[in-house]
């Protein structure tokens, strides 16, 4: 429509997806709405509409289903363009895979010759950001049209404040007193015990009745509220007014329970958004002053003191400290950073203050992207849940079915009492409340993917979630996945000079340069503590290496090969080249004044944790596979280490088609790497997996994320699935069970009112609670 808009309202009282639904259905069918879009973990509503829309007649609507909406303040929202700082960026030209000429050095510039395999895998890096992998995450974010969640109808608590203060808890406690009340008046004057126990209903079952008429004027007649105001009414009718009282009272009780059960999954992850400082000290002009943290912008220097938490995400431009990221990362240990580290919004500064340069404006810093992809993720419905809905459309109007079977049949056909058996027929009504059931997957799934994120561990929606627990095989990129992602100087090789006069000689070559091998050699220096000195005339030698005078004296550093044209190399080095290169290493020689004095070996290095996580999977009853673009021997070599099946000199096709052949093999495939030349792969397996530090590429590439970037978290995401899925049965166990045994007993005459609608508010309870251990650490 041309004059289509947009009006977004705060709801309060949500609190699960059939909530969402019921308001979804009323509002969609008022004039002049063309789509509604409810989401419960952001306690939002978004209604797309013409300028014929009432927007207070569509708050009054919602009030009458027994929530709050307020139209929010109209905002242009605009997508935010996040600059890619060194902390989410990579570099095509350190893009430094197999093959690639390392002639592009900063200052001095240097091929030594190599094919280096310290790249990223494959030969084809695509560095766009691939955001559709293929899967149909569609079909698992909508919902099922006029399913179960409209039955679910629940006054929930707040949003926010203690329980006792929302209207759903001061109505509790009223309608408590007024049973008391109705007890007492009762004892001291029989004659007036049954008037009494109807003014304590009337208390309690007003509002419900009022709920559950606006309902069904709304498109929703078969409610939680209409069922329970057709028992309380009959209860009244077969003068069953005191049972009918408790059972009002106790239906409150219970939704109160559950409201505040669910609302600590919610809290688990919205807690996050806590973490953020909300103000920052930027620096301008050479000043520093104090401003909000949400105006910072990208570019913006900020100062950030020991012990303060960091306002935004960001690159260090001056200072060095140890960084305390486990509200963010869960990482217990903290982690040294310096010059051009990145930094995360509400990690915690250590020891010495930093100045940082901030990558991303508050809407899409770290923290804020995880909360969005987590109540994204709570919105989408897993395949279970799904299920449970489609089931649950048939199985309410059963239920009622057969509690007006039970109530008539037995009077008509065999001569029973009538009130004996309508008494029957409305504790089944109240058994058959859907209200456990419905909430048995979306609060374990809620639970699990709070959990989840709180740990590092991102999964898009259930269906992700409860894929996971499905793998039977994982295939894992090498570089950046199960190694480091950078080489490390694993060898010094001193020929007639000491190890630390190698590496001297051979960093002050490296100077200025930003080749993976030169900070590799820099950063060995560093550790060693080696006092670099300058040179001069520094010149590259295309596919060679590089040459520079140090001290007076001309000294080359680069391939052997190169090397020998220049000076003879001993039979003894010659076998340790041959040897290092056997372990998948790189070797570098370095000539000092037509001298060989020293070789010099680098490799990418397995994570620390990869031998452990590889174990863990493979004790989970998975087979891994590493997948490479890196040469066969250097792939070997790791692999051999790790323990891993490889296949290695792999095109980003290949891995795609190595995953397929996976999957004929009757395997349930899930893919881990970079999330950047592996968009082929990630989309062909079952379930794509980013390793990362939280970049766009982790965040949005494929179907599940994890943050900290350590192998083992493969493992706990698959656990995490697993102990999902237990959970999800055991609770429809014991929603379905309980209502099993409670019908039973019912029609034997063993159990009433009280049992039924204990029955149901005692199962949800018991649902809601079981599915917040998924809150507890994945061990």
């Amino acid at each position: 429509m041309s004059d289509a808009k947009q009006t977004r309202f705060r709801v309060e009282g949500m609190d699960c997806a059939s909530c969402a639904s019921k308001i979804d259905t009323a509002v969609r069918r008022m004039p002049g709405v063309s789509d509604v879009s409810v989401s419960v973990t952001r306690a939002t509503m978004t209604v797309s509409h013409d300028a014929t829309s009432d927007i207070e007649a569509i708050g009054r609507k919602v009030k009458g289903l027994g929530y709050l909406a307020t139209p929010l303040p109209a905002v242009e929202e605009k997508p935010v363009e996040h600059e890619h700082g060194p902390s989410c960026s990579h570099d095509p030209d350190h893009a430094h895979g197999e093959g690639h000429d390392h002639s592009g050095h900063a200052c001095s510039g240097h091929d030594h010759g190599h094919h280096h395999d310290h790249g990223h895998d494959g030969h084809d890096h695509d560095h766009g950001k691939t955001g559709d992998h293929g899967h149909d995450h569609a079909a698992a974010a909508a919902p099922a049209a006029g399913g179960i969640e409209g039955l679910h109808g629940h006054d929930h608590g707040p949003s926010d404040g203690p329980w006792w203060r929302s209207k759903k808890g001061r109505l509790t406690i009223f309608a408590g007193l007024a049973l008391v009340a109705a007890y007492a008046v009762g004892l001291i004057f029989p004659e007036v015990e049954t008037y009494a126990f109807i003014v304590a209903m009337l208390v309690g079952l007003v509002p419900i009745a009022r709920r559950a008429v606006m309902a069904a004027l709304a498109g929703t007649p078969c409610s939680i509220e209409m069922l329970m105001t057709i028992a309380a009414v009959g209860a009244l009718i077969i003068n069953a007014t005191e049972e009918a009282a408790a059972v009002v009272f106790l239906f409150l009780v219970g939704e109160l329970l559950e409201g505040v059960a669910a609302g600590k999954a919610r809290a688990s992850i919205n807690a996050l958004t806590e973490l953020v400082p909300k103000t920052a000290l930027l620096e301008e002009n050479g000043k520093t002053r104090e401003v909000p943290a949400e105006s910072l912008g990208v570019g913006s220097v900020i100062l950030v003191r020991p012990g303060d938490r960091i306002s935004a995400d960001g690159v260090i431009v001056s200072g060095e400290s140890a960084i305390d990221e486990a509200p963010v990362t869960g990482e217990s240990t903290p982690v040294r950073k310096g010059l051009d580290d990145s930094v995360f919004a509400g990690t915690v500064n250590g020891d010495a203050a930093l100045r940082v340069r901030v990558t991303a404006a508050a809407a899409d810093n770290t923290i804020a992207r995880v909360v969005k992809l987590v109540e994204e993720a709570q919105e989408s419905k897993a395949p279970t849940e799904r299920f449970i809905d489609r089931f649950s459309r048939y199985y309410t109007p059963g239920v009622v079915v057969v509690a007006a079977l039970v109530a008539i049949l037995p009077p008509l056909v065999a001569g029973a009492d009538w009130g004996e058996w309508i008494y029957k027929g409305l504790a089944i009504l109240l058994i058959g409340c859907p209200c456990a059931l419905v909430i048995s997957t979306p609060a374990a799934i809620a639970a699990s993917l709070s959990s989840g994120a709180r740990r590092g561990l991102l999964m898009k929606g259930g269906a992700v979630l409860e894929g996971l627990g499905r793998l039977t095989a994982v295939a894992l990129d090498k570089t950046g996945t199960l190694t480091e992602g950078k080489p490390k100087v694993t060898d010094v090789v001193p020929v007639g000079r000491s190890a630390a006069e190698v590496v001297r000689l051979a960093a002050a070559l490296e100077v200025g340069s930003s080749h993976p091998l030169a900070l590799a050699v820099l950063e060995r220096a560093t550790a060693d503590g080696v006092d670099i000195p300058p040179a001069s005339n520094a010149r590259a030698h295309g596919g060679k290496g590089v040459s520079a005078t140090v001290e007076g004296v001309e000294i080359f550093f680069g391939s052997p090969k190169a090397a020998a044209e220049m000076v003879a190399i001993p039979e003894e080095q010659l076998r340790a080249i041959a040897a290092l290169n056997d372990d998948g290493k790189t070797v570098s020689a370095l000539v000092n004044g037509g001298e060989l004095v020293g070789l010099i070996a680098m490799r990418d290095e397995p994570r620390t944790d990869a031998v452990e996580g590889l174990k863990a999977l493979s004790d989970a009853g998975i087979r891994t596979i590493m997948l490479t673009g890196d040469n066969r021997r250097t792939a070997e070599a790791i692999g051999a280490e790790l323990g891993i099946e490889v296949r290695a000199e792999l095109m980003p096709e290949d891995k795609q088609r190595i995953v397929g052949e996976l999957q004929r093999e009757g395997l349930v495939v899930g893919k881990v790497g970079d999330g950047i030349n592996d968009a082929p792969a990630l989309a062909a397996a079952n379930v794509g997996i980013a390793m990362g530090g939280g970049t766009d590429v982790a965040l949005e590439t494929a179907d599940a994320a994890i943050l900290h970037g350590r192998v083992g978290d493969v493992a706990k995401m698959v656990e995490l699935s697993k102990r999902t899925m237990r959970n999800i049965v055991q609770n429809i166990t014991i929603s379905l069970g309980l209502k099993v045994v409670f019908l039973v007993t019912t029609i034997l005459g063993i159990t009433g009112l009280w049992p039924a609608i204990l029955a149901d508010t005692g199962a949800t309870v018991l649902v809601t609670m079981n599915a917040l251990r998924l809150l507890r650490p994945v061990r």
